[in-house]
């Protein structure tokens, strides 16, 4: 009878060491493609992704995308900007649980604070140098700088930066476990939802002044 719990403590482990590939990702697909079906998205259905094309409406232009080709306009405060390639872009991508972004980064340029709720990130370094870190959920900060040809990883959904630490600009290609892994940028989040988080609730957690805090939530305009 003592053997009962070794041997189901055992089977348990075995069954989440199975399971770890689902949990890591998006769901593995059950066919050789299934091209997203923007249009159909125009009627009532809904779903977890896209619904498919028929297969004999698919091309090979489905499965390509030059979007990443042209720089971005770093010309904004943060003096950064991030291209998606995901399933939005890219059709072909649904059910693939892979997407790519290139981010372009003024000298001196900031990929703010934010998070990947979806996806896990492996950034490489193209042109450049990059202060980059990733903090975790007891508060410690990993950090280092990542230099041309180089690569950094941040865990699914903690919070990450990156900063151009020199005087010419940079540029970076980030790959991603998920068709689309989603990023919520943190001063966006706290300080632009719709309707606005009440200004109480943010002095207290950031322990400053009311009138502080309604500057600071001025200027981040709400996205709805």
């Amino acid at each position: 009878m003592a053997k009962f719990p070794a041997v189901l403590l055992a089977t348990c482990a075995v069954l989440l060491a199975l399971a770890a590939p689902l949990l890591a990702g998006d769901p593995d697909m059950l066919q050789d493609f299934c091209v997203a079906d923007y249009k159909s998205l125009e009627g009532p259905m809904r779903l977890n992704g896209f619904p498919c094309k028929r297969p004999e409406n698919v091309t090979a232009d489905d499965f390509f995308s030059g979007v990443l080709a042209a720089p971005g306009n770093t010309g904004n405060p943060a003096g950064s900007t991030v291209t998606a390639a995901n399933v939005e872009k890219l059709p072909g991508l649904n059910t693939l649980g892979v997407s790519m972004s290139r981010v372009d980064y003024a000298p001196w340029g900031v990929n703010p604070p934010h998070t990947h709720p979806r996806a896990t990130e492996i950034i490489f370094v193209l042109e450049g140098s990059l202060d980059v870190g990733f903090i975790t959920t007891s508060g410690k900060l990993f950090a280092r700088t990542v230099c041309k040809g180089e690569l950094f990883v941040f865990p699914r959904g903690l919070v990450h930066f990156q900063r151009n630490n020199g005087g010419t600009p940079a540029v970076a290609i980030s790959a991603f476990n998920s068709q689309l892994p989603g990023t919520q940028s943190i001063a966006v989040a706290l300080f632009g939802a719709t309707p606005p988080v009440p200004t109480d609730v943010l002095v207290r957690a950031l322990k400053i002044d009311g009138g502080v805090m309604e500057a600071i939530k001025s200027k981040f305009q709400p996205k709805y």
